[in-house]
C-alpha cells in the first residue's frame, strides 16, 4: 500500500514522461484545431484575481485550454482501453496524456498531447474507485473520501491524521489492489457548503423541511412554527438562534461560516434580487417562494390579520390569496424587490388555490437586530 503522511507521493516508476516537453508537444494537428473562441472578460478577471494571472495570460490559457479539450477528445477515441488519463499541464501550457501500451505512444503524440507511460489505464483506475464506492458503508469514520488522480496514476484515499492504518485496511477489505491505491492522511474534514437563499428547503434536527425565508447577516429569518430555539438545520447547517410562535410565527437561524447568505428569491427558474424591505400596501402584487410548490403569485388582500391556529393565536399577520403547501413553511414573500415576509400557514393548496397568510420581515428583522443582505 502507498502511503504519504504529509503530502502526495508519485508511485515510482509508473509516470515517467517520455515525450521532451516543449512547447512542439503539444502542437495541434490542422485538422484537430479547435473552432476560434471568445473569451468572456468576466471570467478573465476572475483568473486575474483567483489564479494571479495577467490578463493577457489568463487568454492565452483559455485558449491553450480550449485546445487542449479538443486533443483530449480526439486520443481518448483513439487509445480506447490503453488510455490512461489525461491532464492539463498549465505550466508547458499543453495536455499530457497517459498510455499502457508503449505502442500507442505515437498516437497520443500524433494527436498533439505529450505522452507518458504508466501502470493503470483510466478504466482500472475507476472500478477500483467503483469498489471503494460499493464498500462505502464498511469505511472508518476517520476515512473522509477518495478519488482517481490521473496525475499520479493512482486511487487516492483521504484519511485524518494518525489513522493511515485502518484506511489502509478498508481498502484492502474493498478488494483493491495495494499497488493501485495510496492513502494520504489529510487535516481536511468535508461539510457541505450551502448558499442561503430565500425559497431553498431547509431540514430541522427533529425532522421534516421548511423553507429559507430571506437571508440576514450571519443566516436567515424563517416561520417561528419550524423550530425551537437551540435545534439543528442542516442544508444548510444551522441553529434556531430565536424563535416565536404563536402570538408570532418568526424565526431566526444562525448559519455556520462556510453557508454564504445570498441577496435572492429562488424563483424555480432563476432568481429575484432582493433589495430591501418596503411594506407593499394592500391591493400590491406579491410572489411567494417554497421548497413544496415552487414560485406563485397573487395579491396582498389585508393586514393586520388575526390567525387561529390550533397551537395558538398569531396576531399581525398579512392575508394574501397566493397559494401554499406543506414544507412551503417559512419561504419568502416579495414585492417587486422587496422582502414582504415569510410564510406562515393558510387554507387550500396550489392545485384549486387558497388563502396563505405571512408574517412580515420588519418585525423577524427587528427582534433579533438583524439585517438583510441586499444586493
Amino acid at each position: 500500500m502507498k502511503r504519504t503522511r504529509n503530502g502526495f507521493a508519485a508511485r515510482a516508476g509508473a509516470a515517467a514522461v517520455l515525450a521532451a516537453g516543449t512547447a512542439a508537444a503539444f502542437a495541434l494537428p490542422a485538422s484537430a484545431q479547435p473552432a476560434p473562441m471568445d473569451v468572456d472578460p468576466g471570467m478573465v478577471q476572475a483568473m486575474e484575481r483567483d489564479l494571479g494571472l495577467s490578463g493577457t495570460q489568463a487568454e492565452q490559457r483559455l485558449r491553450s485550454e480550449a485546445t487542449a479539450r479538443a486533443v483530449d477528445e480526439t486520443v481518448r477515441a483513439e487509445l480506447g482501453d490503453s488510455f490512461g488519463g489525461s491532464f492539463y499541464d498549465a505550466d508547458k501550457g499543453g495536455l499530457v496524456v497517459s498510455v499502457t501500451d508503449p505502442a500507442q505512444l505515437r498516437e497520443a503524440r500524433a494527436a498533439g498531447a505529450e505522452a507518458r507511460m504508466v501502470d493503470d489505464s483510466a478504466a482500472e483506475l475507476e472500478a477500483a474507485a467503483n469498489r471503494l464506492n460499493r464498500a462505502e458503508s464498511r469505511a472508518p469514520g476517520s476515512v473522509t473520501g477518495w478519488y482517481v488522480d490521473v496525475e499520479r496514476n493512482s486511487v487516492v484515499v483521504t484519511t485524518t491524521p494518525g489513522t493511515a492504518a485502518g484506511a489502509e485496511e478498508f481498502v484492502a477489505s474493498a478488494g483493491v489492489d495495494a499497488d493501485t491505491a495510496e492513502v494520504v492522511e489529510s487535516a481536511e474534514r468535508p461539510r457541505a457548503l450551502m448558499d442561503v437563499v430565500g425559497g431553498n428547503a431547509y431540514y430541522m434536527g427533529s425532522g421534516g423541511r421548511c423553507s429559507v425565508g430571506f437571508a440576514v447577516n450571519g443566516g436567515f429569518v424563517t416561520a417561528g412554527h419550524c423550530g425551537s430555539t437551540g435545534e439543528s438545520t442542516s442544508q444548510p447547517s444551522g441553529t434556531f438562534a430565536g424563535s416565536s410562535f404563536p402570538y408570532n410565527d418568526y424565526a431566526y437561524v444562525e448559519t455556520g461560516s462556510d453557508d454564504t447568505p445570498r441577496p435572492y428569491v429562488n424563483t424555480y427558474s432563476g432568481t429575484r434580487t432582493v433589495s430591501g424591505s418596503n411594506e407593499a400596501p394592500v391591493g400590491s402584487s406579491i410572489c411567494r417562494s417554497g421548497s413544496t410548490t415552487g414560485w406563485h403569485c397573487g395579491t396582498v388582500e389585508a393586514k393586520n390579520q388575526t390567525v387561529r391556529y390550533s397551537q395558538g393565536a398569531v396576531y399581525g399577520m398579512t392575508r394574501t390569496d397566493v397559494c401554499a403547501e406543506p414544507g412551503d413553511s417559512g419561504g419568502s414573500f416579495i414585492s417587486g424587490n422587496q422582502a414582504q415576509g415569510m410564510t406562515s400557514g393558510g387554507s387550500g393548496n396550489c392545485t384549486w388555490g387558497g388563502t396563505t397568510y405571512f408574517q412580515p420581515v420588519n418585525e423577524a428583522l427587528n427582534a433579533y437586530g438583524l439585517s438583510l443582505v441586499t444586493g
